[in-house]
């Protein structure tokens, strides 16, 4: 296995770059700020969310560049009863960063509540929208690799190996799915076809590792 936060000879080859070092939080900043939340740290080698003694939500990072069609690779790790997101297209005109930008979701599905509340809340969602078509998480404490490609308004979740999510953005059947969500009121939600990438603090530990991205 290729050391962890560096680029196989094909990575490079086909355009990807490292959005995380291994070593710092470069690149990456507090939601609405200029600098990083201090819940947020790496160790081992991963971008980490270690939660405040009290947990309380409203430490998302995102990454300082913006992005418009991407593939996006990288690995993520949950502990017992966890949650979390990764998201994109995030603008800063909002309270949240779910205001704005479609979520995949990740969560620990055997033992997270969430998961009972419906399929398209379970892990490799489209949080809200879309239910993965095959359960494809590791168990809990496991690295899980999340592939995202977003081609235009066509986008791809990919989890472990396999799409579970394959949608198109204000397509008919996504409109409709709005409309029937709670993101019906909220004007902005997936506006936009450019902006940043968010990792969320859901109050629960999280670690991110792999973290890059390539134009498409």
């Amino acid at each position: 296995m290729p050391e962890a936060n560096t680029l196989t000879a094909e990575e490079k080859d086909a355009g990807f770059r490292l959005l995380f070092d291994g070593k710092t939080t470069a690149g990456w900043r507090g939601y609405r700020r200029e600098t990083m939340f201090p819940q947020w740290q790496v160790i081992e080698g991963a971008l980490t969310l270690v939660p405040d003694t009290k947990p309380d939500h409203g430490h998302d990072i995102v990454s300082v560049e913006q992005f418009t069609c991407f593939e996006l690779r990288l690995d993520w790790k949950l502990g017992m009863r966890g949650n979390s997101g990764v998201m994109y297209h995030v603008r800063e005109t909002a309270n949240a960063p779910y205001e704005t930008g479609p979520e995949i979701q990740l969560l620990d599905d055997l033992n997270h509540p969430d998961a009972k509340n419906g399929p398209e809340r379970r892990a490799g969602a489209c949080y809200a929208m879309y239910a993965p078509t095959v359960s494809t998480v590791r168990p809990v404490g496991e690295w899980n690799e999340l592939k995202v490609i977003v081609d235009g308004d066509h986008v791809e979740h990919h989890l472990n190996g396999r799409m579970v999510v394959d949608y198109v953005l204000g397509s008919e059947d996504w409109n409709r799915r709005v409309k029937a969500s709670k993101f019906v009121d909220w004007k902005g939600y997936a506006s936009e076809r450019q902006g940043h990438l968010c990792l969320q603090d859901h109050t629960d530990r999280v670690a991110f590792r792999n973290i890059r991205i390539r134009p498409v």
